[in-house]
């Protein structure tokens, strides 16, 4: 490919074509030209026993094969949808066949290294593009005359488009759609004339720096006014790194209960005091709930019951004692 291109741009500085030449040819490169210009539509005739056409009247290597326009020129092929280009450049490992076969007479402007060449036969392509293309096109010469293709309807429609009506690029496409339904049948045609597919939606802008400072810097002011186990990993995520999970949170236990200190039990002289005193007054009776199985808390209040019924009968017994000692001391 490299010395292909160096070669169109050593033509460059070659002389144009004379003005008599008719065909005008666009290089793949945008702006680069290596031919001469097609005023109007051609005067095409069928090479006979060849699905393939050509324009005897032309100033160039002018074919027409399954749909497509094709020019051989400066030792490239070219092919195109309209009969003016643009023009698209086509590798030697992807020529159809049939165009390859068309015998060298039908070149009307055939370059130098055809000369010595047969007439009725196709160009010797494997002398001149190599063994490495002969073997990969291996038996692009051989071919049964009785099975030939026939050939594809020429684009009339084309004619009422010369000179200033020549449609651009970009309308060419809908004007074929709408006026030329062939469908092509080589397969190498196929991979020329195939839709291109349809444009990717752009990725989306990284933010500059400063844009992406001022964002991070509201982030950490709103982060400052939640509870840090709510905080996101903010660094691991925009590092690439793997978040660590956040932390387990202990389900709240009850406090084990404590136990009660034991009360201080007055001395052994405030007892006696106490008993000596007059009974406070008591107050009624309330109902003690039972239990239905004699627990501890039943006999607690039986014990306190009999403490109290004693201290009673104690104090009963004094103020009896007391009460005899007297009537004797008045005898």
């Amino acid at each position: 490919m490299r010395h292909r291109l160096l070669a169109a741009l050593l033509a460059l500085a070659a002389p144009l074509a004379s003005a008599s030449a008719q065909l005008h040819i666009e290089f793949s490169l945008p702006g680069v030209e290596i031919g001469v210009r097609q005023p109007s539509f051609p005067r095409l005739v069928l090479v006979p026993g060849y699905p393939v056409y050509y324009d005897p009247s032309a100033e160039t290597n002018y074919f027409f094969y399954d749909g497509l326009y094709w020019v051989y020129e400066r030792d490239s092929w070219y092919a195109s949808s309209w009969y003016d280009g643009p023009w698209g450049l086509v590798e030697p490992e992807y020529v159809p066949v049939f165009i390859l076969r068309v015998p060298v007479s039908y070149y009307r402007r055939p370059p130098a290294y055809f000369q010595g060449w047969q007439r009725e036969a196709p160009p010797r392509w494997g002398e001149h593009w190599g063994r490495d293309w002969d073997r990969q096109r291996s038996g692009w010469d051989r071919w049964d005359r009785r099975r030939a293709p026939g050939p594809a309807p020429l684009p009339i429609y084309q004619r009422q488009y010369a000179g200033d009506r020549y449609p651009r690029a970009d309308q060419q496409q809908t004007l074929r759609r709408d006026h030329y339904q062939y469908a092509p049948r080589d397969a190498a045609v196929k991979a020329i004339v195939r839709s291109p597919a349809p444009p990717r939606a752009a990725p989306p802008r990284p933010a500059p720096p400063g844009e992406r400072r001022d964002r991070l810097d509201r982030q950490e002011r709103r982060d400052q006014a939640r509870p840090a186990d709510q905080l996101p990993q903010r660094e691991s995520r925009e590092r690439g790194q793997p978040q660590a999970p956040p932390p387990r949170r202990e389900p709240d236990r009850a406090a084990p209960p404590q136990p009660r200190p034991p009360q201080a039990q007055p001395p052994e002289h405030a007892r006696q005091e106490q008993q000596h005193a007059a009974p406070p007054a008591q107050a009624p009776a309330q109902p003690r709930a039972r239990s239905g199985d004699g627990g501890a808390d039943g006999q607690q209040g039986r014990r306190e019951d009999d403490r109290a019924r004693g201290r009673g009968r104690g104090e009963q017994d004094d103020r009896k004692d007391k009460k005899d000692r007297d009537g004797r001391h008045d005898d």
